[in-house]
């Protein structure tokens, strides 16, 4: 992750990723922790998520309504995955959250859109299945 972002930042990243255990049938949440600067809000991160996952047809950037943070619940049975975050200002770090159904995007669905790609077809051809939620 750290090389990644570093490569797109064009400087030097330092993340910290915490993968969760819970007891659930499938899915899979992580938090990754970045240090931000006093110039970055919540506005500017918002942003750069639009900018980066806006034309993504499986990545849903969560912010408002019922369900504030990404939660592995409502992802279960399709190929999406939820991001979303929150900045804690007096420590100068954000939380950065994704969810995904570790049998979907995590294996079958990933495999399935991969070759999609590799073929040349539409990424989304046989995975437009909604999500079962809440579960």
């Amino acid at each position: 992750m750290e090389q990644e972002l570093s490569a797109l930042a064009g400087r030097s990243v330092r993340v910290s990723m915490v993968p969760h255990a819970v007891g659930m049938v499938r899915g899979a949440l992580a938090t990754s922790h970045v240090w931000i600067d006093g110039s970055i809000d919540e506005t500017t991160i918002w942003r750069a998520y639009a900018k980066h996952y806006g034309k993504e047809p499986f990545v849903r950037i969560v912010r408002t309504g019922p369900v504030k943070y990404p939660d592995p619940k409502y992802v279960i049975g399709s190929n999406y995955c939820d991001v979303g975050f929150a900045v804690e200002r007096p420590r100068l770090r954000a939380a950065l959250f994704a969810a995904i159904d570790n049998l979907m995007k995590g294996a079958a669905g990933q495999a399935v859109q991969c070759m999609n790609i590799m073929l040349g077809l539409d990424e989304r051809e046989g995975l437009g299945q909604a999500p079962i939620s809440p579960v």
